[in-house]
This record gives C-alpha cells, sequence and structure tokens, in this order.
C-alpha cells in the first residue's frame, strides 16, 4: 500500500476516533446505551483502521500522528457539539501539537 492510501487510511481513523470521543462523552459514563454502542463500535473501527495504517508507516508517526489529529479534532467537536470555548494556554497548546504532527510526518523519517 502506497504512503498517500495509508495517510488517507489514518485520517479516517482520526474520524472514528473523533466520533469516539464524542460519543463517550454523550454516553454520560456508559449508562446510555444507543451513545455507548456507538462509541464501541467507532473504537474497533479506529483500532482497525490504524492496525491497517501501521502495516506501511511505522507505529510511532502512525500513533503520534493519530493522537496530535485526534485531540485537535476533539477540542474542534468540543467547542461546537459541548460549547467548550478552550483559553489561550489551550490554544497554543493545540498549535504545538499540530506543529509536531507536521515535524514528525514533514522531516521524520515515514517509510
Amino acid at each position: 500500500m502506497s504512503n498517500i492510501i495509508a495517510f488517507l487510511i489514518l485520517i479516517l481513523a482520526v474520524i472514528l476516533g473523533t466520533a469516539a470521543n464524542s460519543f463517550a462523552k454523550s454516553a454520560n459514563g456508559f449508562t446510555l446505551l444507543v451513545p455507548s454502542l456507538i462509541t464501541a463500535i467507532t473504537i474497533i473501527g479506529c483500532m482497525f483502521t490504524l492496525s491497517i495504517v501501521m502495516k506501511t508507516i511505522p507505529v510511532g508517526i502512525t500513533y503520534a500522528s493519530f493522537a496530535g489529529l485526534c485531540i485537535v479534532a476533539t477540542s474542534i467537536v468540543g467547542i461546537y457539539k459541548f460549547n467548550q470555548v478552550p483559553d489561550l494556554f489551550t490554544i497554543i497548546g493545540l498549535i504545538l501539537i499540530i506543529s509536531g504532527v507536521l515535524i514528525v510526518n514533514l522531516l521524520g523519517k515515514t517509510g
């Protein structure tokens, strides 16, 4: 599989991971059935897609990219879905996370 396909699958993993995080919040401590089931399904899909990506991209780069992008995406979901507005230091931290993901992927060895 090419790196481009692997990174596209990684984006799908980020989407699934972000959905899992959002539905976990909505599941209210796993006391609500439907959000709890959706959380479980999206986590399984997320781990499956990550395992596919790791066949092509090294595990450290895969997980660093996934975690960083998932943190930023989940923060954006928190702003829109849960009205959780980040403060200045959180925004600076998110910018540093994005910078780290870019450094790992653009300057690090990916293959």
